[in-house]
């Protein structure tokens, strides 16, 4: 059985034990928001992995994107990557890799990764395809769901599928045209297909065989948002709620046949949309887990999108949003390096992190109070312990060490801190 077969008959596995003991919520909680279908756990049986929660009640999980393209053919440089996600906390990490020996590659992080992997399973599809018949146009459907089921064979445990691009929805999006009208590649990809073969999405037209696909591994759908936003000025428009809509359906389609599956939203969204875009998902979707894209609130922000990624992660996390998928900076300009993957990840983490003080998840703002309390005790180690990046703070306050020891070289010899405790210290004395 699924995970969702066990937790609608009412059977805790040690599974949702584990993950509930991780979270700091209740099992039998977990395993009913399970069934029905408001969280999930990520875990594909041919991945041996600590479990991963993403959903209701649980902390705001977090996902860095890493592979190749045909410009930038590494598998040190992503293994690498994948080493710098394990460090700075990432909880999942997705291989989009689009150039060399994909599958080799696959499999090396597959082997290697201690995170919930996933992948995007239309990307090595349409290498093949392109490699063997010279266009995605000639892609059959056979072909495609042969490269899911080796991407499920592998161990990947969640993957996106853009089955919400559909013939409809692309005679919305001619009637009300966008300024970017398909940003996302795979939506792009399946859209080319479409349109060339005058044919249905073999993803939404088979959608049964999918989930049987699934099922049979217990891998996570991620239902793609093939019409997401690629700037603010198309946010939260008839072609993005047409998919959005959709996808709903597809979810409760999956939930019926015991496959876990969370929506995937928005990348661009100006700031006073978030919350809005947060709320419909959830109402339309019944709950599910939804997985976000930032969202970036602006789109000037080339070499700073972790920044704009950030700032409206945060507000989509307090919102409701359970999982967010990091962006660097190198976003919009060039494939990510080491640099670029770890400050993606940091900015994505104090995003989540900020949401799960605003949701009130178990344990979030008590590391706060420690950090303050470490504030208080100037204690720089124990500071430096908290915080997102720790060589970096140790490294900077090396550099330029204070000539006090215990304060740091922006305030010196007038620190707030001292300064105050001097002067409580000192009323106490009068006090007496």
């Amino acid at each position: 059985m699924t995970r969702i077969e066990y937790a609608k008959k009412g059977i805790v596995t040690d599974e949702m034990k584990a993950v509930a003991a991780a979270e700091g919520i209740c099992s039998e909680q977990l395993a009913a928001d399970i069934a029905e279908g408001t969280s999930l756990i990520s875990r594909n049986i041919n991945h041996k992995i600590t479990p991963l929660g993403i959903g209701k009640g649980m902390s705001t999980k977090i996902n860095a994107n890493i592979g190749t393209s045909k410009d930038k053919i590494s598998f040190d440089d992503e293994l690498k990557k994948l080493d710098v996600c394990v460090k700075f906390g990432c909880d999942a990490v997705m291989d989009l890799s689009t150039g060399g020996a994909i599958r080799d590659l696959r499999q090396m992080l597959i082997s290697r990764s201690p995170l919930s992997v996933g992948t995007v399973p239309l990307y090595d599809a349409l290498v093949r395809t392109v490699d063997k018949h010279g266009s995605i146009a000639k892609m059959t459907a056979d072909e495609f769901f042969q490269v899911i089921e080796d991407h499920a064979e592998d161990g990947v445990d969640f993957i996106t599928v853009h089955c919400g691009v559909t013939l409809s929805a692309i005679e919305r999006l001619k009637k009300d045209p966008r300024i970017l009208n398909v940003v996302s590649r795979g939506g792009s990809f399946i859209l080319e297909w479409m349109i060339f073969n005058e044919r249905e999405n073999p993803l939404y037209e088979q959608y049964d065989r999918l989930l049987e696909l699934s099922k049979k591994y217990d891998l996570t759908l991620s239902l793609g948002d093939g019409f997401r936003p690629g700037c603010i000025a198309d946010a939260t428009d008839r072609s993005q709620l047409e998919e959005l809509i959709i996808l709903g359906e597809l979810r409760d389609r999956a939930l019926e046949a015991g496959v876990q599956a969370m929506i995937e939203g928005p990348g661009h969204v100006p700031i006073n949309q978030v919350e809005m875009n947060i709320k419909l998902q959830k109402e339309i979707c019944k709950g599910a887990p939804f997985y976000v894209l930032g969202p970036l609130v602006t789109d000037l922000g080339m070499g700073y999108d972790h920044i704009t990624a950030a700032i409206g992660g945060a507000i989509a996390g307090a919102a409701g949003a359970d999982f967010l998928c990091y962006v660097t900076p190198a976003e919009h300009i060039r494939l990510p390096n080491l640099d670029d993957v770890r400050d993606g990840i940091i900015a994505s983490k104090i995003a989540a992190h900020a949401a799960d003080i605003a949701k009130g998840v178990p344990g979030a703002i008590e590391k706060d109070r420690k950090m303050a309390q470490c504030r208080k005790n100037l204690d720089w180690e124990g500071q430096a312990a908290l915080s997102f990046n720790p060589e970096l703070v140790r490294k900077w306050r090396a550099e330029l060490p204070p000539s006090v020891s215990d304060v740091c070289s922006m305030c010196g010899e007038f620190c707030a801190i001292k300064a105050v405790e001097r002067a409580l210290a000192r009323a106490q004395e009068v006090g007496r």
